[in-house]
């Protein structure tokens, strides 16, 4: 793949996938918290934000593997960046 395609991916990407792979992040986090210290029944509305149901907006279906998708491409195109930036030794 071209380097400046890949850049350019992982330039518009990066920005669109923070929120969502943060917000699962802290509400998958903060809810395994309150299972620990027993309370979890209080705290079932963070799994529905985990799980991409937000109020009248539920992306449930499709929320896990736009979380998933977006990071794999994330993770690729940062580490092709990572491997084209790095100096070649020469042997």
């Amino acid at each position: 793949m071209n380097r400046i395609y890949i850049r350019r991916l992982h330039f518009w990407l990066a920005p669109i996938m923070v929120f969502p792979i943060f917000l699962t992040l802290i509400t998958g986090s903060l809810f395994q918290v309150a299972v620990v210290t027993g309370k979890a029944n209080d705290f079932l509305w963070l799994l529905e934000f985990h799980r991409g149901h937000f109020g009248r907006i539920n992306l449930e279906l499709i929320y896990p593997f736009v979380n998933g998708f977006g990071l794999l491409l994330l993770a690729s195109s940062g580490i092709a960046i990572w491997f084209q930036s790095r100096p070649r030794r020469r042997g």
